[in-house]
């Protein structure tokens, strides 16, 4: 009698805390070395591994995406990233659109995300009034695109001309939200991004060219494949994860998590510590090190998810820039500092730019951790971090006593 493959059981692999707390940092593309020259073949790289770089306005130490690239190569040339999101055809290798958030994602990974655009373009998926203009005001929409093909690359802001909506929604008019929708379903994409942070859009096939036209992936095919590159970034992950990390529904992961490991593309975990079970890659090593000691801002992809940091790392992380100043326990920006694959401390920075230093307004320890282990360390990071921003020097101020300790720390940089 022939055996049914799919009732037996897939095997179950024991992952323990460390093995765990490894796998998570393994895949995210930390380099051993963070002196080396810095070329844009490792930059794409570390941006392949992470699947993507977050996008955010706060510039209070520098825009985000760039830093995730500090933080695991070390100093690079800003300028390189830029050529390779925002430069030629030739030189241009990601595009931006929303993946964990809006995200700098690599071309070759566009057809994993046709289907939201597709989801877009029928209302779904979207914000309520970003679904609304696209039933309301079709011609509005279909004038855009008209003006975007016959005229080139356009921000929203140049095309208003009906100043504010009376409706208040973040103050945005109909055509920025219009642009909106038309970026969300992929039907423009960003050339650019202005000084202000404002986009400037185009039609896709003048950004990334043939890509534009590949075929439409079969969804759950697609979300598969990003299901299995999210792991291979996070090492070992939980369904929550893997939905959170790419913004997938619910019912639509649950599917493609039991096909992948009916295929054998995954391996369900029991982790210690987990209520929930771990899917991993069947190549990966339990025993893979990875032990990164480097500066991350809140929207690093190990920083996603807070509760996933806490889940493995047993950090406790909140981001405070809206919470008001007199309640903030740590700073308005506060970078986790990580020694040895493991949280240590975190600092709140600023850059000055007018003084020509980088500002740590405030420097916290981590329980259980010496201060004498880290001041020397972090140091040495932050006089790293302000050669890459450009600034002449870093100024600690006298916030707490560990402020004080890091402050009189010996540096040791060529």
């Amino acid at each position: 009698m022939p055996i049914d493959s799919a009732a037996i059981p897939s095997p179950t692999v024991s992952i323990s805390a460390k093995q765990a707390r490894n796998l998570a940092l393994v895949g995210q593309g930390f380099a051993a070395n963070p002196d080396r020259d810095v070329t844009k073949r490792q930059i794409l790289k570390t941006i392949r591994a992470t699947n993507m770089l977050q996008v955010d306005s706060v510039n209070v130490l520098t825009r985000a995406h760039y830093m995730p690239i500090f933080s695991r190569l070390g100093v690079y040339d800003p300028k390189m990233l830029d050529e390779m999101v925002w430069g030629t055809a030739r030189q241009r290798k990601l595009f931006e659109y929303w993946g964990h958030e809006a995200s700098m994602i690599p071309v070759e990974d566009y057809p994993l995300y046709r289907w939201r655009m597709r989801d877009a373009e029928r209302g779904m998926g979207t914000w309520g009034r970003i679904a609304r203009v696209q039933r309301e005001q079709p011609d509005l929409i279909d004038n855009i695109l008209r003006h975007i093909d016959q005229e080139g690359a356009v921000a929203a802001s140049s095309l208003e001309t009906e100043g504010r909506s009376s409706e208040k929604w973040w103050g945005w008019s109909n055509t920025k939200t219009a642009m909106e929708y038309l970026f969300w379903s992929g039907q423009v994409m960003a050339r650019k991004r202005r000084s202000s942070f404002e986009r400037e859009y185009d039609l896709p096939h003048r950004i990334i060219g043939d890509a534009a036209h590949e075929p439409d992936r079969d969804r759950q095919d697609a979300m598969c494949d990003l299901i299995c590159q999210g792991i291979a970034a996070m090492g070992v992950a939980a369904e929550i994860d893997l939905r959170k990390y790419f913004r997938l529904p619910t019912d639509e992961t649950k599917a493609c998590l039991a096909r992948l490991v009916e295929e054998g593309r995954l391996l369900q975990a029991d982790v210690e510590g987990w209520k929930q079970p771990g899917y991993l890659c069947p190549k990966v090593n339990p025993r893979s090190r990875a032990k990164p000691t480097c500066l991350m801002v809140p929207f690093d992809p190990v920083m996603w998810e807070r509760d996933r940091v806490e889940r493995i790392f047993g950090f406790n992380y909140r981001i405070e820039i809206y919470v008001p100043a007199e309640k903030r326990q740590h700073g308005y920006y506060v970078l986790p500092f990580m020694l040895n694959g493991e949280f240590v401390a975190r600092v709140d920075l600023k850059s000055d730019r007018q003084a020509g230093v980088l500002r740590v307004q405030s420097a916290h320890l981590e329980d259980h951790v010496k201060a004498a282990d880290v001041a020397g360390p972090l140091m040495e990071n932050l006089h790293r971090l302000a050669v890459f921003l450009g600034l002449g020097g870093v100024e600690v101020m006298p916030a707490n006593d560990f402020s004080k300790y890091i402050g009189s720390a010996p540096i040791n940089l060529v």
